[in-house]
């Protein structure tokens, strides 16, 4: 039965993470948990076995040893007893038959199988690269240098976890291969600030010192790269490319010393290299600064008069009978563009049910191409999403039901509940909830998203706030609160100024559940404006 029972449950764990891109979900890691729990102990029984067969073995070795002493000391003696010649006969015919089979079995077959079962499974290179590009997008985000993820020092932290030499040279190799020589730089640096303090790697200094040095090279920084070119050179004279680079980078530096002397500058003094030494590149998103430091809980705007603008309330739906025992607890968030957060929107119940339906079915969650308009994975938005439908269980109808109820809208022309899980470093970059193409297929029907229910179903323990860079408005996650706002005016123009980001989650595991509210069927629900921005 209870081999029953753990192939049952392998089955169910295995059915629970089908899709790729694993590390954009923590939910669907934690099946990979339970799963290399059982592969270790797979393995603990095939050391038991290789352990049982040694032990057998060496006992065999330890009385043939004795043996073979005795009768090669006189051989003609030894045989001269008709027992020992039987006895030689027989060992030589049967016993060390059977040895040779004990020696030839093989008790690795089991584990082997097991592991076997259970690799397709397994996270992929895409995976790995994916985790180690969140572990760059969190240090960038949240300010934090490469010693911090190192030793473990992050904020609201549970388990200790520190990176190794060799974690921290793959880590830069990852950034290297993608020409991403900033966070190469960072990364190859701890690992040889590792290693200089006597820890022990699978990786050589030469190798560190090798990547280190062009990466450098790369970030315009000549003099440190030719320093730490003739730091290779001296461990590894024979190394294939540090000998010639070295000579290009002296060359180099000859020459811009001269300038600089011709135009009386002082050569820049040398510093460890830390977060601020070299400036990361700018990318594709405008408000990158404004969205980063809002993430961290910098430049946030709510002012004492703004603050003074904000109250709580207690909200019927307009003597809604499902609300008049037990109103929803409404709090203001944001005074214009207006954003409430509804206390006790979901029970810790509720809660389970929701994300139970949804682990199943999570996959890798789309955005629209603004060009195209098909939906499609995106590497500014990590995390795994499901759909689901009012009528598959009483929660998630009741759960709709309380939405149409505190908000005033209907439903009925709503997007199902979409059920999120973020994973290492998940996020969504900034974004509108409406669309801006008004030929969108999906607008003729319902019409666009006018407003979001953004559900919290778990509290995390740093970062993954919701922010509003064009007001300076943060929202952090709270276990069975929701917030709501509008993304159109009464008039059906987009509010341009509802641009938001989910902030990648530092520590712990995100689930939301959102539910988008259309156009159709609110006519008299929330009558339209008479200006365009009503």
């Amino acid at each position: 039965m209870q081999i029953l029972a753990v192939t049952v449950w392998t089955t169910c764990c295995i059915c629970c993470i089908v899709e790729a891109e694993i590390f954009t979900s923590i939910g669907q890691m934690t099946d990979l948990i339970f799963i290399e729990r059982e592969v270790v102990q797979s393995l603990k029984e095939y050391i038991q076995a290789e352990e049982s067969k040694l032990a057998a073995v060496k006992r065999w070795a330890n009385k043939l040893e004795v043996l073979t002493h005795a009768s090669t000391s006189d051989p003609e003696g030894f045989l001269a007893h008709p027992v020992n010649a039987y006895k030689l006969m027989k060992r030589l015919n049967t016993e060390w038959s059977e040895l040779e089979s004990l020696v030839l079995n093989d008790p690795s077959h089991g584990f082997i199988s097991n592991i076997s079962v259970h690799r397709q499974y397994f996270p992929d290179e895409e995976d790995e690269k994916g985790a180690a590009k969140a572990l760059m997008r969190l240090q960038d985000t949240y300010n934090l240098d490469s010693e911090s993820f190192s030793k473990g020092k992050l904020p609201g932290v549970r388990y200790n976890a520190f990176l190794t030499v060799d974690d921290c040279f793959d880590m830069g190799k990852t950034a290297y291969n993608e020409q991403d020589y900033y966070h190469a730089v960072l990364w190859m640096q701890q690992a040889l600030r590792q290693m200089d303090a006597g820890e022990e790697a699978k990786a050589s200094k030469a190798d560190i010192l090798d990547y280190l040095s062009y990466s450098v090279y790369q970030m315009g920084d000549l003099q440190r790269a030719t320093e730490l070119t003739r730091r290779l050179v001296s461990i590894d004279p024979s190394h294939q490319r540090a000998g010639g680079n070295l000579r290009y980078f002296e060359r180099l530096l000859a020459k811009e010393i001269r300038e600089m002397v011709r135009n009386k500058q002082d050569l820049a003094k040398e510093k460890p290299i830390q977060l601020g030494t070299y400036e990361r590149p700018r990318d594709y998103l405008p408000e990158r600064e404004i969205y980063e430091a809002l993430c961290r809980g910098e430049g946030v705007k709510m002012t004492p008069k703004r603050r003074s603008k904000l109250f709580c309330r207690y909200r019927d739906g307009n003597r809604n009978p499902r609300l008049l025992l037990k109103p929803m607890k409404e709090e203001d968030e944001w005074d214009n563009p207006h954003i409430v957060r509804y206390l006790e929107a979901l029970s810790d119940e509720e809660i389970e049910k929701i994300k139970e339906l949804a682990k199943p079915r999570l996959a890798r969650a789309t955005v629209r191409d603004p060009k195209t308009g098909v939906l499609t994975t995106a590497h500014y938005r990590v995390s795994k999403s499901a759909w689901l439908e009012g009528d598959e269980d009483p929660v998630i109808a009741r759960v709709n039901q309380r939405i149409e109820d505190v908000t005033g809208l209907t439903v009925d022309t709503a997007e199902l509940l979409q059920v999120a899980n973020y994973g290492v470093g998940g996020q969504y970059e900034p974004h509108f909830d409406f669309s801006r193409r008004p030929f969108d297929s999906n607008l003729k029907v319902d019409g666009n998203r006018l407003a979001t229910y953004l559900n919290y179903m778990s509290d995390v323990e740093a970062g993954g706030a919701t922010v509003f860079p064009d007001f300076g408005a943060a929202i952090w996650p709270r276990k069975g609160t929701a917030v709501f706002w509008y993304n159109l005016f009464r008039s059906g123009e987009g509010d341009y100024r509802t641009r938001h980001a989910a902030c990648p989650v530092l520590v712990g595991s995100k689930w939301v559940s959102n539910k988008w509210i259309h156009e159709r069927g609110q006519e008299f629900r929330r009558p339209c404006g008479l200006t365009e921005v009503d």
